[in-house]
């Protein structure tokens, strides 16, 4: 890169030294013309040629693209230059050529220079540069016209809010020309407008511009609820879909993270983004054209000022992008540390890891304050850059406008005008930059939020299966299962073949680890089995409708989860239109309704967050009766009765065996396991043996030698 930048000095000098013959020429000549409009053009023509051979010298013939473009800029600069004049210039005024000042000839090589390192340095950059902008630009696209389709069912709303957005733009707008002109009025210099009339326009295009101002804002934050609305109800029951393994790997605090946080950033992002966007270049194109007839001198200065912010602009969003990844990873996982802490607060108050939790808590705040430090310093000298370079070109405007003035070719409201536009203009341009780095910057959120949403969930889909009678027969055929975190040679079942009859308890024993919550989870459906089957009546799990099944097979755990809420919202939990007649049927049942009936409003108490107004026990029981009340076929108890009275146990399971159910009791204690009618003793994944308890007793096997260990 030093060598080609040193050919570009050498480049830009031999230009000089062509510029100042032309100048030397035209000065001896007294040529004030040189051929006119055709003369610059040839001459740039010909400098052309001369500096293509001169760089192909210095570059062995080889010239760099780089190299080429300079070569371009410094040629056709001065004859586009000179073609615009014509064509901005009044018909009455006859085009004489290009100025024979010297600082005019050396102002054009200066500019030149400077356009091309603003485009290759500050805009383009380097090659890898380019290739990662472009790849992102070609991953963007596709997420950001896939995000606008969501907006489809606001297509009415859009219509008015960017139709609103173009009036109010183009009242805006002319409400600083207006200002000129009865400024002007005021100084005398202007006297064929009545002074009423023009007072009125203003009045009339600053109504305008506040009242279309007010409707657009109103529509699009509506639009925008609406729109979060769709978005966070599809992911939620996106989400909702996945299997088990999917949320043990996510986080939950990460997930509901995504599902509020990011959801409201992109939906804000791309709509608010959309009208800065529409609202910046309608406003730039408009001022724009008014500004030029004002003063084309003036306009030519303030569009210096653009490249120079985009070179500031440019590399404050490559170096704020990342410090915006990096927060948004610490409000996640602070939010996650406060959640694990909150929910787990029994654990850490009886650890006494108050002090431990506190000191994670700080250490990730400080994590946190550390990259909004960066980001604050980071944008106070951007800031501290953007306002020298702004006040640079003001002064140079300054200095300009004077000898307008005083050559009668801009009057004091028309400088005034100018100046109002001046700050706007510059204003929309930080508008239309910022925008487009923000969505840019937010690229990563949408992918993130629409993998979730075309995420397929990895487990057989239900199907249509209901029969109105279910006899409740289960049947396991060399079920092999690994569980999707665990490696493939550590399987949690190996080939196992059980039955489970309909009427009779079965009890599921056996060591820690060996097996038994992986049938129950197999059971219910919450993981799939790598071989083998689960047969229902003879139909496997997966072909019964899904409602239907987890209705019909009901599952009661050791530790129930009760949401917040009223007593009878958790028993009828999944349950539309359930009487609360048939939720005290099951309550009595289950021999719950004595301690339901000593509560302050009975069935309609508030159990707290998680059921933590209950006892234990009372949570256990609150869970059987929510498995009670759906009048289920198979009832799974995994050491659903541990925390039960003994008057209780019993009734339970005089109740659950009743109505000729199937009932699978996973358990480690010796009376419940004694009164089932069949006991499968499993260990390391396998049955090892089956039978009833007094069968098992006389084997003298696993089950005889563990018992004092298992059942004490």
């Amino acid at each position: 890169m030093n060598q080609v930048s040193a050919c570009g000095l050498f480049i830009i000098l031999f230009d000089a030294v062509l510029c100042l013959a032309l100048w030397a020429g035209l000065v001896l000549l007294k040529c004030s013309s040189c051929g006119g409009l055709a003369g610059v053009w040839a001459f740039g023509a010909a400098k052309w040629a001369i500096l293509h051979v001169f760089t192909s010298v210095l570059t062995d013939g080889k010239p760099q693209a780089v190299l080429c473009r300079l070569v371009a800029l410094l040629c056709l600069l001065s004859p586009v230059f000179e073609s615009g004049r014509i064509f901005m210039a009044p018909a009455s005024e006859a085009y004489t050529g290009p100025s024979p000042n010297l600082s005019m000839l050396l102002l054009g090589l200066m500019s030149s220079s400077l356009a091309c390192v603003v485009w290759e340095k500050g805009l383009c950059g380097d090659l890898t540069k380019k290739k990662a902008t472009t790849t992102l630009q070609q991953d963007a696209w596709p997420l950001l016209v896939r995000m606008l389709k969501y907006f489809k069912p606001d297509t009415l709303y859009l219509i008015a809010a960017f139709g609103c957005l173009i009036l109010g733009v183009i009242c805006d707008t002319y409400i600083p020309l207006y200002q000129g002109y009865v400024i002007d009025m005021l100084s005398g210099e202007l006297l064929q407008i009545s002074f009423y009339y023009a007072v009125g326009q203003l009045a009339l295009v600053s109504l305008g511009s506040a009242l279309f101002s007010g409707f657009r804002g109103g529509i699009f934050m509506c639009t925008l609820a609406r729109l979060n609305k769709r978005l966070k109800q599809l992911l939620f029951h996106t989400l909702l879909q996945q299997e088990v393994h999917f949320f043990e790997e996510n986080n939950p605090g990460r997930l509901s993270s995504r599902l509020h946080s990011d959801v409201d950033r992109m939906g804000r992002t791309v709509a608010l983004n959309a009208n800065v966007l529409v609202r910046s270049t309608v406003k730039t194109c408009l001022m724009l054209t008014v500004m030029l007839g004002l003063s084309w001198e003036l306009t030519v200065l303030t569009c210096i000022e653009m490249p120079l912010l985009a070179i500031l602009q440019n590399k404050y969003i490559t170096l704020s992008k990342e410090l915006k990844d990096q927060m948004q990873d610490c409000h996640a996982q602070n939010k996650d540390l406060a959640f694990q802490t909150f929910s787990g607060i029994h654990t850490v108050r009886s650890f006494k890891g108050e002090k431990d939790e506190l000191r994670r808590f700080k250490e990730s705040l400080d994590r946190m304050c550390a990259v909004e430090r960066r980001s604050r310093i980071y944008s106070s000298v951007f800031c501290l850059i953007r306002r020298l370079v702004s006040l640079g070109i003001k002064i140079l405007m300054l200095v300009q406008a004077r000898g307008l003035i005083s050559s009668g070719h801009l009057s004091i409201g028309s400088l005034v005008s100018f100046f109002l536009y001046q700050k706007p203009m510059s204003n929309n341009l930080k508008e239309l930059m910022y925008c487009c780095g923000d969505t840019m910057s937010t690229v990563g959120v949408i992918s993130k939020v629409f993998s979730y949403l075309d995420r397929t969930p990895k487990c057989e889909k239900a199907g249509e299966l209901a029969p109105e009678k279910l006899e409740g027969r289960i049947v396991f055929q060399n079920v092999t299962f690994t569980y999707p975190s665990a490696s493939e040679d550590k399987p949690a079942l190996k080939s196992v073949s059980i039955e489970l009859r309909p009427g009779q308890m079965t009890a599921l024993v056996g060591p820690s680890g060996s097996g038994k919550t992986s049938c129950v989870s197999l059971l219910k459906r919450l993981y799939e089995p790598q071989e083998g089957q689960i047969l229902l009546d003879g139909e496997p799990l997966h072909h019964y409708e899904h409602k239907y099944f987890h209705q019909k097979m009901a599952l009661v755990s050791q530790n129930p989860v009760l949401f917040s809420g009223l007593l009878k919202y958790n028993i009828a939990y999944g349950l539309k239109d359930c009487p609360i007649e048939k939720v005290k049927e099951a309550a009595k049942k289950a021999n719950a309704d004595n301690f339901i009936s000593k509560l302050e409003k009975e069935y309609d108490t508030d159990i707290g967050e998680c059921g933590g107004k209950l006892s234990d026990g009372q949570r256990q029981c609150i869970a059987i009766v929510r498995a009670l009340v759906r009048e289920p076929q198979v009832l799974i108890l995994d050491e659903a009765t541990s925390k039960l009275d003994v008057e209780v146990q019993h009734a339970v399971l005089q109740e659950v065996l009743a109505r000729g159910r199937t009932v699978l009791v996973v358990t480690h204690q010796l009376k419940t396991a004694e009164k089932a009618d069949h006991i499968i003793f499993m260990e390391k994944g396998a049955v090892v043996e089956e039978g009833t308890h007094q069968k098992l007793m006389d084997q003298r096997g696993r089950y005889y030698r563990l018992k004092e260990e298992l059942f004490s």
